[in-house]
């Protein structure tokens, strides 16, 4: 497969539209790299195998092993409340900013409205000032009644550890993982990454407007390497290295509300799924024009993971993972979830309405009979993205799939009610309320 690899990478970088991608996978022990493609179609730069790319939000797999560090260290427990650190910390829920723990932030499951992208400057102390303006947030769920994807959660936990350590998150990230696992290639910041090749992202097929997000997201996602690093610190997780029990992390905290998008259960930090009966473990990161997948199958010992800067990128990573899982560890990887093969019929009227949640605005309404979607960004980030409109096809009574004019790949949409019985979407990881 390793020579089939080098070959079919720039095939598939190819059919699904990325300018550059790389990709490194472990597997009974032996390492195997590969790059193709451009780094910036402006400059033509190849991509290389020691070339960094935004790993994005698998950053956070890395924040909450940093946390467990600290747990198994003696210094707090996963049900440590988060203002007993930081007594300073304020949400707009008052019991909330009382109660809400270390777990909670590392399952996606406080509730927070966690969307929140704030520059609050290049100074060591961002991520002090941007849990300052964590004030205003309010929640999105009630406290640990589901699943809702939170950066802000993460960026709280960058926060406890400074507290903990007196130091910047990203000097403890280098002195508790990067060092000690000898990674050359792994870096936060983007005077470090300068000293390297580095992708440029790509949206609309033009190199994006801007290179990378607010230092503020560090700990939720600023983390730049090359793939082999990102193998490198999986196969800590498996093997040692890094933590006494990495197995705690794997340990399943919550079901996600809508499993066909990125696995069926949050752990601590991992997503966590099985395949043909075999657990894996798994997180993504995307930021502006660059996308990432690191996947870990524990019983086998394989990890992959690839990254691209533009394109199909989750398309081009999934058709990576099936090829390759089906290779190495004959694994299939559970395919997108499409329409059924025959049409089911659903009274999608109980669904229509506004539902919000910070940097989203999503419109269920019914047109000649169809239920129809309209999401559109908010926030910092919306001038990045245009509002996108599409056909609901059912799946089942509360679950629907469509694509974007911009995607090749099925969405799905979960609608589900809370114990109390107010009514959500689930989609792209996120929980949203119905508000109107």
């Amino acid at each position: 497969m390793a020579g089939a690899m080098g070959q079919r990478l720039p095939e598939l970088i190819a059919e699904y539209e990325v300018p550059g991608a790389a990709l490194a996978y472990l597997h009974q022990g032996e390492l195997h790299e590969f790059a193709a493609g451009t780094l910036n179609t402006a400059t033509g730069v190849e991509s290389t195998t020691d070339s960094l790319y935004q790993i994005g939000s698998i950053t956070k797999v890395w924040t909450a092993t940093l946390l467990m560090l600290q747990i198994e260290r003696g210094n707090l427990t996963l049900d440590t409340p988060v203002a007993q650190v930081l007594p300073e910390f304020r949400v707009a829920d008052a019991e909330v900013t009382k109660t809400v723990t270390i777990r909670h932030l590392l399952s996606h499951t406080s509730g927070i409205d966690g969307d929140l992208f704030l520059d609050t400057g290049r100074g060591d102390d961002c991520v002090e000032k941007y849990v300052a303006a964590c004030a205003d947030l309010v929640q999105n769920h009630p406290l640990g009644v589901t699943q809702s994807y939170c950066n802000s959660g993460f960026t709280v936990a960058g926060r406890v550890l400074e507290r903990l350590t007196g130091k910047r998150w990203d000097d403890v990230l280098r002195e508790d993982i990067i060092e000690p696992l000898g990674l050359t290639h792994t870096w936060t910041l983007p005077e470090d990454v300068l000293r390297f090749r580095a992708a440029m992202g790509h949206v609309d097929g033009a190199p994006a407007p801007v290179w990378g997000l607010m230092r503020s997201a560090g700990p939720a996602g600023l983390i730049c390497a090359r793939p082999a690093d990102v193998v490198s610190f999986a196969r800590a997780h498996l093997e040692g290295g890094l933590l006494d029990d990495p197995r705690a992390m794997w340990e399943p905290q919550v079901d996600i509300p809508n499993p066909y998008t990125l696995g069926r259960q949050w752990g601590i930090g991992w997503i966590v799924d099985e395949w043909d009966g075999r657990r894996v473990i798994s997180h993504g990161g995307n930021t502006i024009g660059q996308h990432a997948m690191l996947w870990a199958v524990p019983d086998t010992g394989t990890i992959v993971c690839a990254a691209a800067n533009g394109g199909h990128t989750g398309a081009f990573t999934r058709a990576v993972a099936t090829e390759l899982f089906k290779e190495l560890d004959g694994l299939t990887v559970p395919p997108v979830l499409g329409p059924p093969g025959t049409p089911v019929e659903v009274d999608a009227a109980r669904y229509t309405g506004l539902y919000e949640r910070a940097g989203a605005r999503i419109t269920v309404s019914l047109r000649d009979g169809a239920p129809w979607l309209r999401m559109e960004p908010t926030g910092a980030l919306a001038g990045l993205q245009q509002p996108q409109e599409c056909e609901l096809t059912a799946v089942d009574e509360t679950t629907f799939v469509f694509k974007t004019p911009d995607s090749p790949e099925w969405m799905s949409a979960v609608f589900f009610e809370l114990p109390d019985g107010s009514p959500y979407v689930h989609l792209g990881a996120r929980a949203t309320p119905k508000t109107g």
